[in-house]
């Protein structure tokens, strides 16, 4: 099971951008996906999370800004970033519980990271 990462980039403060995550592999089903992220000299933090259900949840500092969402069919979740700010400038991570088709319990799976600067 792979988990890829796509859509980061450099903006100027207010403007957005689009993340994208498909996982790949011997998946029998997908629990909650979800988006963190890691500032330089920071810890990982959680950014919003989506079950499969659709339930959403997000950190304080991006409700209002960041939608998350997903693609059941493709494996697929997104976050649509508005309103950018340089606090958001941070290493995107994906994250998902998947269940592999040799397995019957979920693993927790992650990606390798897409950069985002947002910078005048």
């Amino acid at each position: 099971v792979q988990l890829v990462e796509s859509g980061g980039g450099l903006v100027q403060p207010g403007e957005s951008l689009r993340l994208s995550c498909a996982a790949s592999g011997s998946i029998r089903s997908i629990a909650t996906m979800g988006w963190y992220r890691q500032a330089p000299g920071k810890e990982r933090e959680l950014v919003a999370t989506i079950t499969s259900g659709g339930s959403t949840g997000y950190a304080d500092s991006v409700k209002g800004r960041f939608t998350i969402s997903r693609d059941n069919i493709k494996n697929t979740v997104f976050l649509q970033m508005n309103s950018l700010k340089p606090e958001d400038t941070a290493l995107y991570y994906c994250n998902a519980e998947v269940m592999p088709a040799y397995a019957l319990t979920y693993v927790k799976y992650w990606g390798r990271g897409t950069q985002v600067t947002v910078s005048s």
